[in-house]
């Protein structure tokens, strides 16, 4: 259990030379009061940058520095885990950071973010996230449980369930892994070098036992079965020329048959358009009586004359459009025709390539073959000396065939480990373990002060809530006060957790302004009575404008106020 003991800071934010110190264990209940502006929240920005080097609010470090003085912000916090007895100092102009334990400074050579590991991984044993979700419940910048993104959900509830060691084997497990899958596929490559070694000496062995002659020949033989499929190729070859050449000859005027059907296309649209013109003058001269222009009536027998002739210039124009369509069809099936004969001939080009490459790849196989001849002719290489070679050749393949087979076990092992120490392995069959506790609590939490609805996380920390009348419901759907009642309860809860599993418990609990807005006084009274059942080994701090509400609430108080533009404690 992590027992905090004070925290002191001095130049700090609105604080100057004269230094703040709280005592964080001297009292089971504590009110801090103050007006706004005078540094009652002060102390959660002290505690986080002592503890994690940086505020709880969103403030930049250099902003931590008092204004005034502008050097020498010093901030100091005191706590037990067990008979060892911490101190951490963090300052900033200059900058410091000790690590004390039992009054010997811890060794300070690692770097700075190494330093702040040591703190956080082997002493404190949480981060930030999992500090201020457990210690501090603020109306600034803390973000409650339930507003999370999963993730960092499950960040909190691995520190609190004292699980992240299974992150912490995971990752080391990871690095293995891969160390074991790299030198299995450098083994690989050694093996594969070592066969291929064998092979050639393997080769080389049975080219030197049969007779020169007789390895020639054989060559040769391969030589002129080469030759022969180059003739036949050739052949081939000449025959595929001459086929493409006889094609050309079917597409030539493929280019004026093209010009041809566009200037057909052309003229079919400016008969239509010619069509379209006489079918709208008909219609205007059979639907209107009067002409638009002089608003004189148009003479019933002009105007069907106007109306013969359009309909005799469109019939005309009709089977313009009609023999022009035929002719239309018949030079597109020309062109198809052409089209066809070109692809024939792509066809026969690719055929061409092809043959091509095959005679150019028998021609470099000969090339090697008669340098085959070559070597063969040259090689005085003694057999037994060759035989020897091949025998430590094979010894040395499998050796590391041996040592790749150890290799491959040990990675079987590593994937199962991978799969226990995965998210859905090991932290997964714990945490479904402790849901039903923690769903447990958190509803013990909520009924204590007075809030009707049934609360529950599943496996991946979502919410499952139901009102009185069993609607279902998100914690976004519920008002400030209801979700601060959820918040306080969930905080309650991950606190008794930690206390169970002994892993991130602590004496200390500060609640920043949660009377001041979202609670009633309904809520206020409920949580004071929960407040006051947490037992002394609880150190509750309650940050508060509503002092003259709650003076007598509490066993002592703190007050803040300015003097001469610094922020002071005085007596309440």
């Amino acid at each position: 259990m992590i027992v905090f003991k004070s925290v002191q800071w001095q130049n700090f934010l609105s604080t100057g030379n004269a230094a703040n110190k709280v005592l964080l264990n001297k009292s089971s209940t504590t009110l801090i009061i103050g007006k706004n502006g005078e540094g009652k929240s002060t102390i959660l920005d002290a505690l986080c940058f002592s503890l994690f080097g940086k505020p709880f609010r969103n403030i930049n470090k250099n902003q931590l520095i008092n204004s005034i003085n502008g050097k020498k912000c010093i901030v100091e916090i005191e706590f037990s885990i067990g008979s060892k007895e911490y101190k951490i100092i963090r300052g900033i102009k200059p900058n410091i950071f000790e690590i004390w334990q039992n009054g010997e400074l811890l060794n300070q050579d690692a770097a700075s973010r190494d330093y702040q590991k040591i703190l956080e991984q082997q002493i404190l044993k949480l981060n930030y996230k999992t500090f201020t979700q457990v210690v501090i419940l603020g109306s600034a910048s803390f973000v409650p449980f339930m507003q999370l993104p999963p993730g960092q959900r499950r960040e909190v509830i691995e520190d609190i369930l004292d699980i992240r060691i299974f992150s912490t084997m995971n990752q080391l497990l990871k690095e293995k892994a891969q160390e074991t899958k790299d030198e299995i596929i450098r083994i690989e490559n050694e093996i594969k070098s070592a066969k291929d070694k064998v092979e050639s000496q393997q080769t080389l062995i049975q080219t030197i036992s049969n007779a020169k002659a007789e390895s020639i020949k054989a060559v040769q033989t391969k030589i002129d079965a080469n030759n022969a499929q180059i003739s036949t190729t050739q052949s081939e070859i000449d025959n595929i020329v001459a086929e493409i050449t006889t094609l050309k000859t079917r597409i030539t005027g493929k280019e004026k048959l093209s010009e041809d059907i566009e200037k057909a296309k052309q003229l079919k649209t400016k008969l239509d358009e010619k069509v379209e013109t006489c079918e709208h003058n008909a219609e205007f001269f059979t639907e209107h009586d009067v002409c638009p222009s002089c608003s004189q009536d148009i003479p019933e027998d002009h105007k069907q004359k106007i109306i013969h002739d359009l309909h005799n210039k469109m019939q005309e124009n009709n089977k313009k459009i009609s023999d022009l369509q035929g002719a239309l069809t018949t030079l597109t099936t020309k062109l198809e025709d052409i089209n066809t004969i070109i692809d024939e001939i792509t066809t026969k080009n690719i055929d061409l390539s092809t043959k091509n490459s095959t005679v150019t790849l028998l021609n470099k196989q000969i090339k090697d073959l008669e340098t085959e001849i070559e070597t063969n002719k040259a090689d005085t290489t003694n057999l037994d000396e060759e035989k020897a070679k091949l025998k430590q050749l094979a010894k040395d393949a499998l050796d590391k065939i041996t040592t790749k087979n150890s290799l491959q076990e040990t990675r079987n092992l590593e994937e199962v480990a991978s799969i226990l120490l995965k998210d859905t392995g090991i932290k997964t069959a714990i945490i479904r373990e402790y849901l039903p506790v923690m769903n447990k609590l958190i509803n013990k939490y909520l009924n204590s002060m007075d809030a009707y609805i049934h609360f529950e996380l599943d496996e991946a920390f979502n919410e499952i809530v139901k009102s009185r009348h069993r609607d279902d419901f998100t914690y976004a759907s519920f008002s400030e006060g209801e979700k601060m009642r959820i918040d306080l309860a969930i905080l309650f809860t991950w606190r008794q957790i930690a206390k169970m599993k002994n892993s991130v418990n602590t004496n200390l609990l500060i609640l920043d302004e949660i009377f001041d807005s979202s609670l009633d006084t309904a809520g206020t009274d409920y949580f004071l009575t929960l407040m006051n059942s947490f037992g002394e080994n609880s150190n509750i701090f309650v940050i508060s404008h509503k002092g003259d509400q709650l003076f007598d609430k509490f066993r002592s108080v703190i007050k803040f106020e300015k003097r001469n533009d610094f922020s002071v404690i005085s007596a309440p």
